[in-house]
């Protein structure tokens, strides 16, 4: 078996079949991202492999610098053509990391190019590779026909305009481009200074002003409301924890007016204010029918000197191990309660709390839909072949594997579609063996309908997307 051959991490003929047969001429529905919805809008044409491939990838700069990179080549002033070349330097050393795998599959399946990459092999990827980018199917709209994508939903502030979400949908585009509600920053009241200002953006938005806290309220109601009418059934949040604190309106009242004037909330006070807010948000999802995501566990920032010279979401962030169960399930009890607790997939970032998401996961089933609170997929850190295979084992074991709603990419980088790939491959495999193991059905089609089903399917009809996906679907 050669490296990135056709049965790259398939290791037995059943897993293959599977793989062919079943999971690999299903389209893709990339339900959570964060790709710039501006450079869908204009179908943007990328100006060389940086642009496209390393332009904001903190994976990579984590390797980089890993290998004794300097800040320059990786956030710094070097110029676009330096970085990928030291990139291309690091490369080598990224054997056994997922990256090695991810950079070789997203070279063969965007340009066909099967070389190692390293600083012999740089100048010459870089000039094929760029040269193949003046193709039509390599713009930002391109990429989403090349990889069969129905369906893609990005991540928006509630203060965004979403103007090229508008312009995507009077453009016809075939494939559907949908925005998701992700409204984390509503809750910074320990940082007046930067919620103020996002109140600000808010504020415009909605052409009114916001004196307190009915006016917030009012304000993120009609948000929701706008984000519904563009098609958006997912809200998202990227928390370190799940607050769950008890919060009057009165309590959460004088929090905003604090806030509001410039006080900085005490972190009870900011837990309690975000509890409050979080519960708010819930029943808005409910309303409506929407899907609720919880990404619950990165530790985020955590060199203050980088953050302070590169900004955030450049590569320092972490796992982290905050508690993470009692909040969590005090959150979603206080929805059930009323009659509103949305849809909801869960992820973790830390895999010693795989079974207790996964188990948390089951408590809250029912109401007629077939996994109504989901154990999501293996997120940042757990986004490779054993952080997939973790997970599914724990949803296995704990809950209904054939009810999964699969995969997502979120990335940031119009590189990262062959991630679908990467975990069709990694499941077929799993279930595939098993099944040569004589520990599952030798019913190819009994086995082989739960893979589809959960490399798209579920997921459509889980999420309940608008019925505009593309043609293929029609």
């Amino acid at each position: 078996m050669g490296f990135l051959d056709e049965n790259f991490l398939l290791q037995n003929t059943t897993a293959r079949r599977l793989y062919f047969e079943y999971a690999e001429p299903e389209p893709v529905l990339d339900y959570h991202n964060h790709l710039p919805p501006k450079d869908i809008a204009e179908d943007r044409r990328f100006a060389n492999l940086f642009e496209i491939w390393l332009e904001g990838d903190h994976y990579k700069w984590r390797a980089m610098r890993a290998n004794g990179v300097d800040e320059r080549f990786c956030t710094g002033n070097a110029s676009p053509y330096e970085k990928f070349l030291a990139w291309a330097a690091t490369v080598p050393h990224t054997l056994r990391n997922p990256l090695y795998h991810w950079t070789h599959l997203e070279l063969q399946r965007y340009f066909g190019i099967r070389d190692l990459l390293n600083e012999r092999t740089a100048p010459a990827v870089w000039e094929r590779a760029n040269a193949m980018l003046a193709n039509p199917d390599l713009t930002a709209r391109g990429i989403l026909r090349r990889f069969h994508v129905t369906a893609l939903c990005t991540t928006d502030d509630p203060a965004d305009d979403l103007c090229h979400h508008r312009a995507i949908a009077a453009s016809k585009f075939e494939v559907a481009v949908f925005p998701a509600f992700r409204p984390d920053r509503a809750l910074e009241v320990h940082s007046p200074d930067r919620w103020n200002g996002w109140l600000a953006r808010l504020e415009k938005v909605v052409n009114r002003e916001i004196r307190n806290l009915t006016g917030l309220l009012d304000a993120l109601n009609r948000r929701h409301e706008d984000f519904h009418t563009l098609g958006c059934r997912l809200s998202d949040h990227g928390l370190n924890a799940c607050p769950a604190e008890e919060c009057t309106e009165a309590e959460a009242r004088g929090i905003f007016d604090k806030a509001r004037g410039g006080q900085a909330a005490s972190e009870f006070e900011q837990l309690k204010f975000a509890s409050f807010l979080m519960l708010h948000f819930g029943r808005l999802d409910a309303q409506k029918g929407w899907t609720k995501q919880l990404h619950l566990g990165a530790r985020r920032s955590t060199n203050s000197r980088m953050l302070a010279q590169a900004g955030p979401d450049t590569g320092f962030d972490s796992m982290g191990d905050p508690p993470q169960i009692d909040g969590l399930a005090r959150f979603l009890d206080a929805l059930e309660r009323e009659g509103s607790l949305p849809k909801m997939i869960l992820y973790n970032v830390n895999p010693v709390q795989n079974y207790a998401f996964a188990t948390m996961a089951g408590n809250f089933a029912g109401a007629g839909i077939a996994g109504r609170v989901q154990f999501g997929s293996g997120w940042w850190f757990l986004d490779q072949k054993e952080g997939i295979e973790m997970q599914l084992n724990a949803l296995s074991n704990c809950g209904l594997l054939s009810r999964f709603v699969g995969m997502l990419t979120d990335s940031r980088s119009f590189m990262s579609f062959p991630r679908h790939e990467y975990f069709r491959r990694v499941l077929c495999n799993l279930v595939g063996g098993e099944m040569e193991l004589g520990q599952l059905p030798d019913d190819l089609d009994l086995c082989g309908s739960m893979v589809r089903n959960i490399c798209y399917a579920n997921a459509r009809t889980y999420l309940g997307l608008p019925d505009t996906l593309n043609h293929s679907e029609r």
